[in-house]
């Protein structure tokens, strides 16, 4: 029996999958979506949030962030001044699959400077955004928004239509309000209520850390896709391995401590070579957490990890962890 893809038509741009890497900021820089892509040569990728004023002001800089060879890619932008965003997406244009316009980050910073998730309480200034970056570019427009800003001004669903109707062509929906920041859990049901109510694909997002929580997202929010986030860190592999499971049934194992181990080390090397040494080191902090998690004597490698700034001591620990998961 023939494998049946599963494909999200965005606009004029076909994605040969279901599942895309949500935008996660200090995360989804141009090396893991190189990673990620090495696993997943057809998920849509998403860039870290890119500021509209700092890339008018500073564009040579944050366009060389990609090779040009990641599509299909959504550049996502954020800011509430539409003449930046028409102008930092027409800047983004050439080399973006699609530009995706940020609703819903939650941080104080940036929905303090009405950016973010504060756009779903200013809706016609959303749609007067959408509205300007639409006729700046080429590319589908799409927009990552949540539930709501609180339990008590839930308004996604009126939203969505909102943007439907101002031209974009696919929104992705965290399922959490603003208030929650990323408290509780994701709230997979209450995403459902948009089928129905807009003609556009929507994806999912939120809590999808393994092939079995991305199937049950599906189910519950009858949703055409799924964007998985922090779920990746620790395992790249996780989007490969849910698109082969959606498309043939076929559930590949999580990689074990030394295949962790080994994305680690890429990782690393990456970084390194993208940020320089010292810079990659301390960046790579973050990530050693989730890649070591569940390991014995595992807070103590992790402080070692985190603390050290020696690239050749690093290695030594990665390989005494490898030893003692092989001794056990």
């Amino acid at each position: 029996m023939p494998v049946q893809i599963k494909q999200t038509k965005i606009g004029n741009v076909t994605i040969n999958s279901c599942v895309s890497l949500a935008p996660m900021a200090g995360i989804t820089d141009f090396v893991l979506r190189q990673l990620i892509r090495k696993y997943s040569k057809t998920c849509l990728l998403t860039t870290e949030m890119i500021s509209s004023e700092a890339l008018v002001q500073h564009n040579e800089t944050l366009i060389n962030y990609t090779n040009g060879q990641e599509f299909p890619i959504a550049f996502q932008i954020e800011g509430h001044k539409p003449e930046l965003m028409a102008k930092s997406a027409k800047l983004l244009e050439e080399k973006a699959s699609v530009i995706d316009i940020n609703m819903g980050c939650p941080i104080n910073k940036i929905v303090k400077g009405q950016d973010g998730c504060s756009l779903m309480r200013t809706p016609e200034l959303a749609k007067d955004i959408v509205i300007a970056v639409k006729e700046s570019v080429n590319v589908p427009v799409t927009c990552k928004f949540r539930l709501g800003w609180s339990q008590e001004e839930k308004n996604f669903v009126e939203f969505a239509q909102l943007m439907q109707n101002s031209g974009i062509s696919a929104v992705t929906i965290h399922g959490r309000t603003r208030s929650q920041m990323y408290s509780g859990n994701a709230d997979w049901e209450e995403i459902a209520k948009l089928r129905g109510n807009i003609d556009i694909p929507y994806f999912a997002n939120g809590d999808i850390t393994s092939i079995e929580t991305a199937e049950k997202c599906l189910e519950l929010s009858k949703a055409d896709g799924i964007a998985i986030g922090r779920g990746i860190m620790g395992d790249l592999s996780l989007i490969s391995r849910t698109e082969t499971y959606l498309n043939e049934g076929v559930k590949l194992p999580e990689p074990d401590i030394n295949e962790k181990l080994k994305m680690i080390k890429e990782h690393l090397d990456s970084q390194i070579s993208f940020r320089g040494e010292e810079n990659g080191i301390k960046f790579m902090r973050k990530f050693y957490p989730y890649y070591i998690k569940g390991i014995r004597n595992g807070a103590e490698y992790r402080y070692k990890l985190v603390t050290e700034l020696n690239y050749n001591k690093i290695i030594e620990i990665l390989e005494e962890i490898a030893l003692n998961a092989q001794n056990r």
